[in-house]
């Protein structure tokens, strides 16, 4: 019973992890040579409008990213970069592994990230926040 009370406190804490995984960390724009300016998980088109950030129910604005198959679309991170912990949401593909794939408006942005290997924290699986825990 202890277990499940301690499960349930730490479900409701939104920033808690419940896994940490490492990779790279890249950047990239809509436009790119193997993109096609919608997200992969929504359709969404964010060419034409630039989009970068998206506004969550639960986590409010937060930064776009792709992954692989890995993470489940609606999955989301929390990341540092530049000394700045950031939060971002699952909805592209395209990369290979635990990588990451920052979407941003512009090259410049994307070469100023470059290839940085991190470590991050899945804060929600999917687009509910759950746990593979049973008792």
């Amino acid at each position: 019973a202890m277990a499940i009370k301690i499960e349930e406190i730490r479900l409701k804490d939104l920033y808690y992890p419940l896994d940490t995984y490492v990779g790279y960390l890249t950047g990239y724009v809509a436009d790119c040579p193997l993109c096609g300016g919608t997200l992969g998980c929504t359709g969404q088109d964010v060419l034409t409008n630039r989009i970068t950030k998206y506004t969550d129910s639960q986590y409010g604005e937060v930064d776009i990213m792709a992954s692989s198959t890995s993470l489940e679309c609606g999955s989301i991170v929390q990341y540092e970069l530049d000394g700045v912990k950031r939060t971002a949401i699952v909805l592209d593909r395209g990369v290979v592994g635990t990588n990451l794939d920052l979407l941003v408006d512009n090259v410049d942005k994307a070469y100023n990230i470059g290839k940085r290997y991190i470590t991050y924290d899945i804060l929600r699986f999917g687009w509910s926040r759950s746990n593979s825990w049973s008792f």
